[in-house]
């Protein structure tokens, strides 16, 4: 479990905290909230076909969709972390 939690905050440190200027505990949790869902709802993870922890891996696309694909950008904390998705 030690070598789990290294690696979350070891990522946590290189996607949010290099690159955040935290002014107090508010904003740091706020921040960190903001990154643990970023994590387990929308970041893709190469050792499960990447998908996201909490979300089931996508059905592969033909070609011909991907092609035409339309994506949406969200980003979270004014920029820092992105999530894109597939516009209906």
């Amino acid at each position: 479990m030690n070598a789990i939690m290294e690696r979350w905050v070891q990522t946590c440190r290189h996607e949010l905290l290099d690159r955040t200027l935290v002014s107090n505990e508010r904003h740091l949790r706020h921040a960190l909230r903001q990154f643990e869902l970023h994590y387990n709802l929308h970041r893709p993870h190469q050792a499960i076909d990447q998908a996201a922890p909490q979300r089931a891996v996508p059905a592969p696309l033909p070609h011909a969709q991907i092609t035409q694909l339309k994506v949406r950008r969200r980003d979270r904390l004014g920029g820092v972390l992105h999530e894109h998705q597939s516009a209906a």
